[in-house]
Protein backbone atom coordinates (compact mmCIF):
# COMPACT_ATOMS: atom_id res chain seq x y z
CA UNK A 1 0.00 0.00 0.00
CA UNK A 2 1.04 3.61 -0.56
CA UNK A 3 -0.11 7.18 -0.09
CA UNK A 4 -2.91 8.42 -2.31
CA UNK A 5 -1.51 10.33 -5.28
CA UNK A 6 -4.64 11.82 -6.86
CA UNK A 7 -7.77 13.07 -5.08
CA UNK A 8 -10.88 10.96 -5.44
CA UNK A 9 -14.48 11.46 -4.34
CA UNK A 10 -17.10 8.81 -3.71
CA UNK A 11 -20.77 9.26 -2.81
CA UNK A 12 -22.42 6.37 -0.99
CA UNK A 13 -19.62 4.05 -2.12
CA UNK A 14 -19.67 5.05 -5.80
CA UNK A 15 -17.42 7.31 -7.81
CA UNK A 16 -19.10 10.70 -7.78
CA UNK A 17 -20.47 12.08 -11.01
CA UNK A 18 -20.05 15.71 -12.03
CA UNK A 19 -23.75 16.30 -11.41
CA UNK A 20 -23.49 14.90 -7.87
CA UNK A 21 -20.45 17.02 -7.08
CA UNK A 22 -22.35 20.05 -8.35
CA UNK A 23 -25.32 19.18 -6.11
CA UNK A 24 -22.96 18.88 -3.13
CA UNK A 25 -21.38 22.23 -3.93
CA UNK A 26 -24.81 23.86 -4.13
CA UNK A 27 -26.07 22.31 -0.88
CA UNK A 28 -26.12 24.80 2.00
CA UNK A 29 -27.27 22.31 4.63
CA UNK A 30 -24.52 19.85 5.20
CA UNK A 31 -21.80 19.00 7.68
CA UNK A 32 -18.51 17.13 7.68
CA UNK A 33 -15.58 15.77 9.62
CA UNK A 34 -11.95 15.58 8.52
CA UNK A 35 -9.23 13.19 9.58
CA UNK A 36 -5.66 12.16 8.91
CA UNK A 37 -5.35 8.46 8.12
CA UNK A 38 -2.09 6.65 8.79
CA UNK A 39 -1.70 2.94 8.01
CA UNK A 40 -5.50 2.88 7.54
CA UNK A 41 -5.99 4.11 11.11
CA UNK A 42 -7.02 7.46 12.55
CA UNK A 43 -7.17 9.21 15.90
CA UNK A 44 -10.49 9.57 17.70
CA UNK A 45 -12.63 7.51 15.33
CA UNK A 46 -15.39 7.20 17.94
CA UNK A 47 -15.52 10.98 18.21
CA UNK A 48 -15.75 11.37 14.42
CA UNK A 49 -18.62 8.89 14.21
CA UNK A 50 -20.45 10.45 17.17
CA UNK A 51 -20.12 13.91 15.57
CA UNK A 52 -21.48 12.72 12.23
CA UNK A 53 -24.43 10.96 13.85
CA UNK A 54 -25.34 13.85 16.17
CA UNK A 55 -25.09 16.51 13.45
CA UNK A 56 -27.09 14.39 10.99
CA UNK A 57 -29.83 14.00 13.58
CA UNK A 58 -29.87 17.73 14.29
CA UNK A 59 -29.86 18.84 10.65
CA UNK A 60 -31.86 16.07 8.96
CA UNK A 61 -33.81 14.32 11.71
CA UNK A 62 -32.27 10.87 11.13
CA UNK A 63 -29.26 9.05 12.50
CA UNK A 64 -26.14 7.95 10.68
CA UNK A 65 -24.75 4.53 11.51
CA UNK A 66 -21.04 4.37 12.23
CA UNK A 67 -20.63 1.12 10.29
CA UNK A 68 -21.98 2.80 7.17
CA UNK A 69 -19.44 5.60 7.48
CA UNK A 70 -16.56 3.18 8.08
CA UNK A 71 -17.55 1.05 5.09
CA UNK A 72 -17.57 4.10 2.82
CA UNK A 73 -14.18 5.30 4.09
CA UNK A 74 -12.61 1.88 3.59
CA UNK A 75 -14.05 1.66 0.08
CA UNK A 76 -12.77 5.11 -0.85
CA UNK A 77 -9.30 4.33 0.48
CA UNK A 78 -9.25 1.21 -1.72
CA UNK A 79 -6.58 -1.45 -1.25
CA UNK A 80 -3.65 0.71 -2.31
CA UNK A 81 -3.96 3.64 0.12
CA UNK A 82 -2.44 3.56 3.59
CA UNK A 83 -2.00 7.26 4.40
CA UNK A 84 -4.37 10.04 3.36
CA UNK A 85 -6.40 13.08 4.28
CA UNK A 86 -10.02 11.95 4.46
CA UNK A 87 -13.06 14.20 4.61
CA UNK A 88 -16.57 12.82 5.19
CA UNK A 89 -19.42 15.11 4.14
CA UNK A 90 -23.08 14.43 4.88
CA UNK A 91 -25.80 16.17 2.91
CA UNK A 92 -29.30 15.44 1.65
CA UNK A 93 -29.76 15.92 -2.09
CA UNK A 94 -33.17 14.21 -2.07
CA UNK A 95 -35.08 12.30 0.62
CA UNK A 96 -32.19 10.26 2.01
CA UNK A 97 -28.91 11.57 3.37
CA UNK A 98 -25.78 10.82 1.35
CA UNK A 99 -22.27 10.20 2.62
CA UNK A 100 -19.47 11.74 0.58
CA UNK A 101 -15.89 10.61 1.14
CA UNK A 102 -13.02 12.53 -0.40
CA UNK A 103 -9.48 11.17 -0.27
CA UNK A 104 -6.46 13.39 -0.77
CA UNK A 105 -2.74 13.18 0.01
CA UNK A 106 -1.84 13.19 3.72
CA UNK A 107 -1.05 16.50 5.42
CA UNK A 108 1.68 16.90 8.06
CA UNK A 109 1.27 18.69 11.37
CA UNK A 110 2.66 22.24 11.57
CA UNK A 111 6.34 22.15 12.47
CA UNK A 112 6.70 25.73 13.74
CA UNK A 113 5.00 27.90 16.32
CA UNK A 114 1.83 29.45 14.95
CA UNK A 115 1.18 33.17 14.76
CA UNK A 116 -2.47 34.13 15.32
CA UNK A 117 -4.29 37.34 14.47
CA UNK A 118 -7.40 38.20 16.48
CA UNK A 119 -10.55 39.13 14.54
CA UNK A 120 -14.02 39.96 15.80
CA UNK A 121 -16.13 37.05 14.60
CA UNK A 122 -17.97 33.99 15.84
CA UNK A 123 -19.17 31.15 13.64
CA UNK A 124 -22.95 30.69 13.45
CA UNK A 125 -24.15 27.41 14.99
CA UNK A 126 -20.56 26.89 16.12
CA UNK A 127 -21.10 23.40 17.56
CA UNK A 128 -21.73 22.02 14.05
CA UNK A 129 -18.89 21.57 11.58
CA UNK A 130 -21.04 22.89 8.76
CA UNK A 131 -20.02 22.75 5.13
CA UNK A 132 -20.47 26.43 4.31
CA UNK A 133 -17.89 28.54 6.13
CA UNK A 134 -17.45 31.81 4.25
CA UNK A 135 -16.74 33.87 7.36
CA UNK A 136 -14.04 31.63 8.73
CA UNK A 137 -12.40 31.23 5.31
CA UNK A 138 -12.50 34.99 4.77
CA UNK A 139 -10.85 35.84 8.08
CA UNK A 140 -8.26 33.07 7.80
CA UNK A 141 -7.26 34.36 4.35
CA UNK A 142 -7.13 37.90 5.71
CA UNK A 143 -4.88 36.83 8.59
CA UNK A 144 -2.56 34.98 6.23
CA UNK A 145 -2.41 37.99 3.92
CA UNK A 146 -1.28 39.98 6.97
CA UNK A 147 1.56 37.52 7.62
CA UNK A 148 -0.12 35.32 10.23
CA UNK A 149 -0.80 31.58 10.15
CA UNK A 150 -4.33 31.53 11.51
CA UNK A 151 -7.20 33.77 12.61
CA UNK A 152 -8.35 33.73 16.24
CA UNK A 153 -12.02 34.52 16.72
CA UNK A 154 -13.00 36.98 19.45
CA UNK A 155 -16.52 38.09 20.35
CA UNK A 156 -17.54 41.73 20.72
CA UNK A 157 -17.17 41.20 24.48
CA UNK A 158 -13.45 40.43 24.07
CA UNK A 159 -13.77 36.73 24.85
CA UNK A 160 -11.85 34.24 22.69
CA UNK A 161 -13.70 31.26 21.21
CA UNK A 162 -11.67 29.34 18.58
CA UNK A 163 -9.53 29.62 15.48
CA UNK A 164 -10.86 29.55 11.94
CA UNK A 165 -9.89 25.88 11.53
CA UNK A 166 -8.51 25.12 14.99
CA UNK A 167 -9.32 24.88 18.64
CA UNK A 168 -7.11 26.88 20.95
CA UNK A 169 -5.99 25.94 24.43
CA UNK A 170 -4.15 28.04 27.00
CA UNK A 171 -1.67 27.10 29.72
CA UNK A 172 -2.56 28.44 33.16
CA UNK A 173 0.03 27.14 35.58
CA UNK A 174 -0.60 23.40 35.80
CA UNK A 175 -3.98 23.49 34.04
CA UNK A 176 -5.01 23.64 30.39
CA UNK A 177 -7.90 26.02 29.76
CA UNK A 178 -10.14 25.88 26.71
CA UNK A 179 -12.26 28.98 26.04
CA UNK A 180 -15.76 28.69 27.46
CA UNK A 181 -17.41 30.29 24.43
CA UNK A 182 -19.37 29.05 21.38
CA UNK A 183 -16.96 26.80 19.45
CA UNK A 184 -16.68 23.46 17.72
CA UNK A 185 -15.52 20.61 19.92
CA UNK A 186 -12.71 19.48 17.66
CA UNK A 187 -11.78 15.84 17.40
CA UNK A 188 -8.13 16.40 18.28
CA UNK A 189 -9.20 18.47 21.29
CA UNK A 190 -11.41 15.59 22.46
CA UNK A 191 -8.59 13.08 21.97
CA UNK A 192 -6.22 15.27 23.99
CA UNK A 193 -8.81 15.73 26.75
CA UNK A 194 -9.21 11.95 26.95
CA UNK A 195 -5.45 11.46 27.21
CA UNK A 196 -5.16 14.20 29.83
CA UNK A 197 -7.86 12.49 31.90
CA UNK A 198 -6.06 9.16 31.64
CA UNK A 199 -2.81 10.77 32.80
CA UNK A 200 -4.63 12.73 35.56
CA UNK A 201 -3.57 16.09 34.10
CA UNK A 202 -5.79 19.05 34.93
CA UNK A 203 -7.90 20.82 32.29
CA UNK A 204 -11.08 22.88 32.27
CA UNK A 205 -13.24 25.24 30.26
CA UNK A 206 -13.13 28.87 31.30
CA UNK A 207 -13.51 32.42 30.01
CA UNK A 208 -10.40 33.70 28.20
CA UNK A 209 -10.21 37.36 27.25
CA UNK A 210 -7.73 39.00 24.94
CA UNK A 211 -6.83 41.31 27.82
CA UNK A 212 -5.76 38.26 29.88
CA UNK A 213 -3.22 36.97 27.39
CA UNK A 214 -0.24 38.85 28.76
CA UNK A 215 -0.37 36.64 31.87
CA UNK A 216 -0.76 33.37 29.95
CA UNK A 217 1.90 30.67 30.35
CA UNK A 218 1.49 29.64 26.71
CA UNK A 219 -1.03 28.43 24.16
CA UNK A 220 -1.50 25.83 21.44
CA UNK A 221 -3.85 25.10 18.57
CA UNK A 222 -5.15 21.74 17.43
CA UNK A 223 -7.08 20.29 14.49
CA UNK A 224 -7.10 17.11 12.43
CA UNK A 225 -3.45 17.68 11.49
CA UNK A 226 -2.30 17.61 15.11
CA UNK A 227 -1.19 20.12 17.69
CA UNK A 228 1.13 23.14 17.44
CA UNK A 229 2.47 25.69 19.89
CA UNK A 230 1.26 29.28 19.50
CA UNK A 231 4.26 31.57 19.14
CA UNK A 232 2.32 34.83 19.21
CA UNK A 233 -1.13 36.39 19.19
CA UNK A 234 -1.15 39.72 17.36
CA UNK A 235 2.07 41.37 18.58
CA UNK A 236 2.21 39.49 21.89
CA UNK A 237 4.89 36.80 22.14
CA UNK A 238 3.86 33.79 24.24
CA UNK A 239 6.01 31.32 26.23
CA UNK A 240 6.54 28.03 24.42
CA UNK A 241 8.59 25.90 26.81
CA UNK A 242 6.29 25.11 29.72
CA UNK A 243 6.41 21.64 31.24
CA UNK A 244 2.65 21.25 30.76
CA UNK A 245 2.98 22.03 27.05
CA UNK A 246 5.61 19.32 26.71
CA UNK A 247 3.39 16.89 28.64
CA UNK A 248 0.37 17.60 26.42
CA UNK A 249 2.44 17.20 23.26
CA UNK A 250 3.83 13.88 24.55
CA UNK A 251 0.39 12.57 25.50
CA UNK A 252 -1.14 13.40 22.13
CA UNK A 253 1.82 11.84 20.29
CA UNK A 254 1.27 8.63 22.26
CA UNK A 255 -2.50 8.40 21.67
CA UNK A 256 -3.62 5.12 20.11
CA UNK A 257 -4.91 5.13 16.54
CA UNK A 258 -8.18 3.35 15.73
CA UNK A 259 -8.60 0.94 12.83
CA UNK A 260 -11.09 2.18 10.30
Amino acid sequence: MSDVRAPRIEIDGRTATLEEIWALDMSSQGHFTAMQVRARRTLGLEFHLARLDANTRELFGVGLEGDRVRDHIRHALADDTADATVRVNVFRPREDVSVVVSVRPPAPAPSEGQRLQTVEYRRPVAHIKHAQGFGQDYYRSLAQANGFDEALFVGPDGYISEGSITNVGFIDGETIVWPDAPALRGIMMQVLQRELDTADVSWRYGPVRVSDLSSSDGAFVSNSRGMATVASIDDLQLPSDSELMRTATHLLAGAAYDTI
